[in-house]
């Protein structure tokens, strides 16, 4: 009997001081799952798209994130987040934002798969979030390109003073001169990006920049690059992005402005996007209605005659908060595109073709553990 005391006595005392590591330093398992229901079309064109209804995931995620104290102002921290599909059982594991870092009174840095500062910044604007059919990449961040979520990235998040902070992050050029991923060889695709934002009380300000060097993303095919390729020698987007939030009373009004320029090689056209968005959020006890309107135009190429791409989309939408974790999600949302535009969904797009208007109501439960 005495033995027996004396082995769990030892036991514990080895079990003991981990439980109290794993106190102080505690690893967190959080999420989010977001599903829609939808109800969508798109006119126009030599061949519409036929009314139909679907579910869809809107983004939902299981993650695991913790810290340890290494003493004095410094500590370690990691973050590894999964996307997951109610709807399907077809997604990749630890797609999401996953890192370890360091932070400490000087700020924090990363290293790993997390978003750019460009979506970091913009995204705060939207009352949607990013996601949802009437989320900002239908129309805004070059229908996506500027929404990334960048791999093989370092990053630095500074503190805040005064209400400003800022962040720089910048990819690996892992893929330098290889063709298959290239499509031509002496090329050194990476990605660099910043944003300066300032918080305080009611009022949210950012500007945000991105660059991307030999790469043919989102809309670059308008510059009559190889659609098949993922970088070409010579091919440069550079982004700017403005805008802010403000909030008196019941009322939260953001607006933002962006402005996409994109090169190639010298025998290549050039072209240049402008879009604004601009939206209300009218919040009652539980209740939150939504209006948002978004615009771009893409610049006409200098070897062109076409017509200029110009779309538009308008969005409405009512909110129920049934706690800070539980809310009952329904909008609807419209978007039109001239003959040589091709504005989408903010989310699960529809395979439409220039000149057609995408257009579709969701409803859905957003709970987040």
């Amino acid at each position: 009997m005495n033995k027996n005391l004396i082995a769990l006595a030892v036991a514990g005392a080895f079990v003991a001081p981990a439980a109290m590591a794993q106190t102080a330093n505690p690893v967190v398992l959080y999420g989010q799952v977001n599903v829609t229901a939808e109800s969508v079309e798109a006119r126009s064109g030599t061949t519409p798209i036929s009314r139909r209804t679907r579910i869809e995931d809107q983004s939902s995620r299981l993650g695991v994130r913790g810290t340890e104290d290494l003493g004095g102002d410094l500590k370690a921290f990691f973050q590894l987040e999964t996307a997951f599909r109610p709807d399907s059982n077809n997604t990749t594991f630890a797609a999401r934002n996953s890192a370890v870092g360091l932070q400490g009174g000087w700020g924090s840095v990363l290293i790993g798969r997390w978003d750019m500062p460009w979506k970091t910044a913009t995204i705060a604007i939207d009352p949607w979030g990013d996601i949802t059919i009437a989320g900002i990449t239908g129309t805004l961040s070059d229908r996506g390109n500027f929404d990334r979520r960048d791999q093989n990235v370092a990053q630095y998040w500074s503190p805040t003073w005064g209400g400003f902070a800022f962040r720089v992050a910048g990819t690996a050029n892992e893929n330098k001169n290889v063709a298959a991923t290239c499509g031509t060889t002496n090329c050194n695709p990476r990605d660099l990006g910043a944003n300066v934002t300032f918080t305080r009380g009611p009022m949210y300000l950012f500007y945000a920049y991105e660059e991307h060097k030999d790469q043919n993303g989102g809309s670059g095919s308008a510059l009559g690059l190889p659609a098949a390729a993922t970088g070409v020698a010579g091919a440069k987007e550079t982004g700017n992005a403005i805008g802010g939030s403000f909030v008196f009373g019941p009322i939260k009004i953001g607006a933002q402005y962006q402005e996409i320029k994109k090169s190639g090689p010298v025998t290549v056209a050039r072209t240049k996007q402008k879009a604004v968005m601009g939206n209300v959020v009218w919040t009652l006890g539980n209740n939150q209605f939504i209006y948002q309107y978004m615009t771009a135009q893409d610049g006409k190429l200098n070897t062109a005659t076409t017509e200029e791409p110009d779309c538009n989309s308008n969005s409405i939408g009512y909110k129920y908060n049934f706690s800070r974790r539980t809310s009952f999600i329904a909008h609807y949302i419209d978007v039109k595109n001239n003959t040589t535009a091709s504005c989408n969904f903010g989310s699960n797009t529809l395979p439409i073709a220039a000149g057609q208007d995408p257009r579709g109501f969701a409803v859905g439960f957003l709970h987040n553990f």
